[in-house]
Formats: structure tokens, C-alpha cells, sequence
């Protein structure tokens, strides 16, 4: 059996208002993951992200590639999936 992880990954730089979490959207789409991105008042863009461990590494990694430009740093914080999401849950944006 795979185990199931979680990310909490934050993003700074130029992230807020150029797209990024549309774009978050549409490559997690090509992932085996469910969570949420949403902008954090400080500027920042909060990914959260349950899967396995490859899956959700393939995403952080897609995002920085074609998000580079606007990245300056980001942090990744591993831990147990906590089961926040159900099979039926997609990978969606909050406000």
C-alpha cells in the first residue's frame, strides 16, 4: 500500500496577481493529487496538497518551472495526509 502525504508549500515572490493559482490549477490537473491554492494576505501563495509523494513533488516542481519567473523562493513542509480530502475532491482555488 502507498502511503499518502501532505504538502503545505508556500510560494514568494511575484505570485499574486499574475495568475499563479490558475495556473497551479491546471497542472495539478495532470496529477494523482486533491488540495487547494489560495493567496495569503502577506503576498504569499498557500499550496495544500495530499497524494503521493512523487505525484505531489511532479506538481511542486511543474509549478516552479512554468512559474519561475515569478518565484523567488518557496518552502515545502512534509507531513502525514491528515484525510482533509475525499477521493471526490479535485485540486481547487480558494479566495
Amino acid at each position: 500500500m502507498v502511503s499518502m502525504i501532505r504538502y503545505t508549500v508556500y510560494f514568494g515572490g511575484r505570485v499574486q496577481g499574475v495568475g499563479f493559482r490558475y495556473t497551479a490549477r491546471r497542472i495539478a490537473s495532470g496529477f494523482e493529487v486533491v488540495g487547494y491554492v489560495q493567496n495569503l494576505p502577506d503576498g504569499r501563495v498557500r499550496l495544500i496538497g495530499e497524494g503521493e509523494k512523487d505525484q505531489l513533488k511532479g506538481l511542486v516542481n511543474a509549478i516552479c518551472q512554468d512559474m519561475r519567473g515569478y518565484i523567488e523562493q518557496h518552502s515545502i513542509e512534509i507531513s502525514e495526509a491528515i484525510g482533509e480530502f475525499d477521493a471526490s475532491d479535485t485540486f481547487d482555488i480558494r479566495p
